[in-house]
């Protein structure tokens, strides 16, 4: 496939314009599916690059307590796959033009049949999926059917060893794991995260995206000759319990942190 999908047309729009992207991880159905289109909306009016959209799970094994407990809140509240992807449809239907990913689970798309799952991500305009439990060696049977379907992208999530191997065919941008914003870390810890984002940009020509324990954009200034945007989960998560979830809570922290990323 030739064509860019919403994700990469983003990134490429970003590149051109020498600006670095923002994206955001928001839990589906948190404080419940309508609050959640507001969320995504104004985080388009924010200036959000990439949505990435948290797929409920009763075992988010790579996620942390904020997300765990976001997670387990949307499940009791009713939410499901189906009903994600119908708000997603609905998003669309209604001008949502803002590249959004499914984070989530394999056994999720397992149980709901993995084609299926595809198509229907297609349909309902979903762009891109990450699968933190999903292994490299194990991604055959999915990526044959995103290949197929020609719209949605698996993002690739690194680290450790075998980079260069699993950033072989990999499309969108390259998730970094790290763990930034911990306090109390020396400059050795620095150190250890320029080897590695280091890695990933010899491995690659995908824009490198820092994600898991930033929360401002002064978190990663220090790294930014090495990366190409950052990914704010967890702390947005916290940011908007804490505004009650109100949308404009959302496009302000957005716009902000844009603002200051490319300051």
């Amino acid at each position: 496939m030739t064509d860019m999908n919403r994700i990469e047309a983003r990134m490429n729009a970003c590149s051109k314009k020498q600006e670095k992207a923002f994206i955001t991880y928001i839990t589906a159905g948190l404080p419940d599916l309508a609050a959640t289109k507001e969320i995504i909306r104004a985080q388009e009016r924010g200036g959000c690059d990439v949505i990435e959209l948290g797929v409920p799970f009763s075992d988010p094994v790579a996620d942390g307590s904020v997300i765990q407990d976001a997670s387990y809140r949307a499940i009791c509240g009713g939410v499901n796959v189906k009903k994600i992807f119908t708000m997603m449809q609905e998003l669309r239907t209604e001008g949502v033009t803002v590249p959004i990913i499914f984070m989530m689970y394999y056994n999720t798309i397992l149980h709901y049949g993995v084609e299926a799952f595809v198509k229907r991500c297609n349909e309902a305009g979903v762009d891109g999926l990450i699968v933190p439990d999903l292994p490299f060696e194990e991604q055959e049977e999915l990526m044959a059917a995103l290949d197929a379907s020609e719209d949605t992208i698996l993002i690739q999530l690194v680290s450790g060893a075998r980079i260069p191997k699993i950033l072989a065919g990999a499309r969108g941008f390259v998730y970094c794991v790290s763990s930034m914003g911990v306090t109390g870390q020396g400059a050795e810890f620095h150190k250890e995260v320029r080897s590695y984002l280091t890695s990933v940009r010899e491995a690659t020509d995908l824009p490198v995206m820092m994600g898991f324990g930033i929360r401002t954009a002064a978190d990663v200034l220090p790294l930014a000759d090495l990366i190409d945007g950052a990914i704010v989960g967890s702390y947005f998560i916290r940011l908007l319990e804490e505004q009650g979830f109100a949308p404009e809570a959302a496009e302000t922290y957005c716009r902000t942190f844009k603002k200051e990323l490319n300051a």
